[in-house]
């Protein structure tokens, strides 16, 4: 059973801002006039550098304090994971494992899951295709929810307003979590999930 043709066997693009799908010939869209490439450019070298860049930021996101509480007098400053220990004890365990997956779970998976895709590619493997193809797509799903930290603690702090003598104010910390965000998601945006395949391409 012979192979389906390749699109650009038929001379077709697809346009990586609106999905359209044009002629070669065709430098930009027709429907959004964004340029047309065959693949993204660079897309190794920028997926690396937003990848690395979060690795680093995501250091200090954990070492830093996410938030200042001043509760009846007593203040302290918590960082992601004492949050997550803090919210614990205190019988907030849905917050403290909602925190808990979307600081730490979540952006750990991505880390992992981008590395591996960047290596095997590079490498030109041809090792379990599909499954790195489904782990790519997970997580362009999981990207959107990566900021549910940033967003709890802004509820959290709204809520304790409320209450006399207490406050709750955000600190750098959350502010490195948000670049950390924000980088892994151009990340995954900047990687280009063809080049899984062009090694069966080559291959043959």
């Amino acid at each position: 059973m012979s192979a389906p043709p390749y699109a650009r066997d038929h001379q077709l693009m697809l346009c990586h801002t609106c999905g359209q799908v044009c002629q070669a010939s065709e430098h930009q869209c027709p429907r959004c006039d964004s340029p047309v490439h065959a693949r993204k450019p660079n897309s190794l070298a920028r997926t690396w550098a937003f990848l690395l860049a979060s690795l680093i930021f995501y250091i200090p996101a954990n070492l830093l304090p996410v938030m200042h509480t001043s509760i009846f007098g007593s203040a302290s400053e918590n960082t992601i994971m004492s949050g997550v220990v803090e919210f614990w004890k205190h019988g907030s365990w849905d917050i403290a494992l909602l925190i808990f997956i979307a600081s730490v779970v979540v952006p750990c998976s991505k880390f992992f899951v981008l590395g591996t895709l960047l290596v095997t590619c590079q490498r030109r493997s041809l090792w379990a295709q599909r499954e790195r193809a489904k782990l790519y797509r997970f997580i362009e799903l999981i990207g959107y929810w990566s900021m549910l930290d940033v967003l709890v603690v802004a509820l959290v702090a709204a809520l304790v307003q409320f209450r006399a003598l207490s406050s709750i104010d955000p600190r750098m910390g959350i502010l490195f979590f948000g670049l950390v965000v924000v980088l892994t998601m151009l990340a995954a945006m900047s990687f280009d999930p063809r080049l899984i395949w062009d090694a069966e391409v080559e291959d043959v």
